[in-house]
């Protein structure tokens, strides 16, 4: 099974590596379906991922207004960025997760999407913090493999397996 995770430490790091992997397997042409997070220089909790291929940009989290001190996930939003992945995975040659999260970990979230790309045989790189890594392991068994914090790396491995 071709399933493989990057996990890097650091706020945003993982999340940063995934996005410059699939921007440099779109220069190469690669038809991919998923999420990756965009960038934001809003100092708020402003959470944005890109559905790919060309889909829109759905904010995940929940405004909490300008004096919380954190972020929360909006689950309806990231569920519903999942069924836009949904209506644009035909022809895809690679599924992208730009995190494994709570969502996941209970069985919800990408987890329907991760298991049909890998019965259909398509590459899935999924982007999962240290909380979040044991069960990504738990849920993938013995199929999930690591890949450097190197989009380059990662990008050589998704184009490998197409």
């Amino acid at each position: 099974m071709n399933l493989r995770y990057v996990s890097l430490p650091g706020r945003g790091q993982t999340d940063a590596c995934v996005t410059a992997a699939v921007r440099l397997l779109q220069m190469a042409g690669l038809r991919l379906s998923g999420t990756f997070a965009l960038e934001t220089d809003d100092p708020s909790c402003d959470m944005k991922l890109q559905v790919l291929p060309e889909g829109p940009v759905v904010c995940i989290n929940q405004n909490l207004g300008r004096e919380a001190k954190g972020c929360r996930l909006d689950g309806g939003a990231l569920e519903a960025a999942v069924v836009e992945v949904s209506t644009r995975t035909e022809g895809a040659q690679a599924l992208i997760v730009n995190k494994f999260g709570k969502l996941e970990a209970s069985g919800r979230g990408y987890v329907p999407l991760i298991a049909e790309a890998l019965e259909r045989g398509i590459p899935v790189l999924i982007g999962v913090n240290a909380l979040n890594l044991p069960e990504l392991l738990t849920f993938a068994g013995d199929m999930a493999e690591p890949l450097p914090g190197d989009p380059q790396a990662i990008a050589d491995w998704v184009l490998a397996q197409t």
